[in-house]
């Protein structure tokens, strides 16, 4: 009796160990696909700031372009002085600045025209959150633009209690109105980014500080999937832990600062750039 007793206590030891590793091999391969997914939107994200400045620089270009044209222009006009006198090289040179000066005014006006329109899409969209949130104490929620990308911070405090990663009834109002916003914009798609202080947290749920902060934005995002019909492939789920944080970790305000959860809008440079070549084809064609 004793030994049979001794060998089930034996069987139940190694049943409990394997649905542990069980558990931490679901929770590392859930931790590894979130992190591939951050992975993927930051470099989305950079790769859309680097285009934004390309195409700044190629305007710049074009700029100085057509103020060497109108300087040659002022140049052949000044030495020659009568256009009736022109020979008739001189005028077909003329002729042909003139044309390209054309051209690259409405490729001017295209990229301008472009960027105005990003400009007034990102305007429209903190716009409308601002106006949907109302006037929420600024320690709790945050809305910026930071290089033509908009964030909304929002504060732990109001998202869930100490530890926690189920959401509050108090901040699902708050989401809702996010929710209401984007709803009517659905052509933008956007990262929820879950963030923490630097005090190690380990319990039965929880492994560590990357594992609240994945938790806290998937249980954001299932929020805003289930409870307000935001389409889930618009959205990313992402944990930062406390790597990126706002503020030191040396006072207890600061890691207050620290522990949030942020929704980045990810701009549509593809847009962007497609009306440019858009305008870009029509500018040549009207020069032609």
């Amino acid at each position: 009796m004793k030994k049979a007793m001794i060998i089930g206590a034996s069987m139940a030891v190694l049943l409990s160990s394997c649905v542990s590793q069980k558990k931490y091999a679901e929770m590392e391969a859930k931790q590894k696909e979130t992190q591939d997914l951050l992975n993927t939107a930051t470099v989305k994200l950079n790769s859309c700031l680097e285009e934004k400045a390309s195409a700044s620089s190629e305007l710049k270009i074009l700029q100085d372009q057509v103020g060497n044209l109108k300087n040659t222009n002022a140049a052949l006009l000044n030495n020659v002085g009568n256009l009736a006198t022109l020979s008739t090289k001189e005028a077909e040179n003329l002729e042909r600045s003139l044309e390209s000066i054309k051209e690259k005014d409405l490729q001017i006006k295209t990229m301008n025209d472009a960027i105005n329109k990003k400009d007034s899409v990102t305007l429209a969209l903190v716009t409308s959150l601002k106006g949907a949130l109302g006037n929420l104490n600024d320690e709790d929620i945050e809305i910026n633009v930071e290089k033509g990308v908009v964030y909304v911070s929002i504060s732990d405090k109001l998202l869930f209690r100490s530890g926690s990663y189920n959401v509050s009834e108090k901040a699902k109002n708050v989401l809702g109105k996010v929710a209401k916003v984007v709803n009517d914009k659905p052509d933008i798609e956007f990262l929820v980014e879950g963030h923490t202080d630097n005090v190690p947290i380990k319990n039965k749920v929880l492994l560590d500080n990357w594992d609240l902060s994945v938790k806290r934005a998937t249980s954001v995002v299932r929020v805003l999937q289930n409870e307000f019909k935001v389409d889930p492939k618009r959205m990313t789920a992402a944990g930062r832990s406390y790597y990126v944080p706002v503020a030191d970790n040396s006072s207890a305000e600061n890691r207050a600062a620290n522990r949030r959860t942020r929704i980045v809008v990810l701009p549509k440079l593809d847009q962007f750039y497609n009306m440019i070549e858009d305008g870009m084809k029509k500018a040549s064609q009207g020069g032609n």
